[in-house]
């Protein structure tokens, strides 16, 4: 992964300077990009980029602010066609000591903090940072153009389709009436025929 600025991809957190921020500007190269892409399951990553500082906080604690920028394409959740979006999204990440992160026994006077805070590390990897921040910004259903009338237009065949089966299946209830109807015809007509023999048997 290329780099430019004034710090590396992974920063020891032992050697951040405490009174100043620590700029940095990645840029991955064609290889980390298609290798980010593939483990995100994207078509192709273009112009990503991570920019900014970390800067002491508190007692021993470390913010991370910066910008992230990428051009994603990724396929369409209806039609599978690439569907690009441009992301630049601000993002922060804090770090804080262990015991600033336990939480306070009962009638303790330590004010637990609500930030959304992890454990300091002894390495801050930038490379982890791209791949998490651009993974929770990506479009969770990309659609490409005309894919909401694709998708209606397959609902309605569909639904088409169900409704003509359902008219050619035979009607259940229709075929056991009809069995009826036969059982009481064919009964009237033994009825009929046993009539027929009584009358032939009463003659001289």
């Amino acid at each position: 992964m290329s780099r430019s600025g004034s710090a590396p991809e992974r920063l020891r957190v032992a050697a951040l300077r405490n009174n100043t921020p620590t700029t940095f500007d990645i840029r991955p190269d064609d290889e980390a990009r298609a290798a980010l892409a593939s483990e995100l399951g994207l078509l192709g990553l273009r112009k990503l980029r991570l920019a900014g500082e970390i800067r002491p906080e508190g007692r021993d604690s470390w913010r991370l602010v910066a910008t992230l920028g990428a051009t994603v394409t990724q396929p369409c959740v209806v039609t599978l066609a690439p569907v690009t979006t441009r992301i630049d999204e601000e993002i922060e990440r804090l770090w804080r000591p262990d015991e600033d992160l336990s939480v306070a026994g009962e009638g303790s006077e330590i004010e637990v903090p609500d930030d959304d805070a992890e454990p300091v590390p002894d390495v801050i990897d930038l490379r982890e940072v791209i791949s998490e921040a651009l993974s929770l910004a990506l479009p969770l259903y990309p659609h490409a153009e005309g894919a909401a009338e694709a998708s209606g237009a397959l609902a309605a065949e569909a639904e088409a389709e169900a409704a003509a089966d359902a008219e050619e299946r035979p009607n259940p209830f229709a075929a056991l009436a009809g069995l009826k109807e036969k059982l009481d015809q064919d009964g009237g007509d033994d009825d009929a025929e046993a009539d027929d023999d009584k009358d032939v048997t009463k003659k001289p």
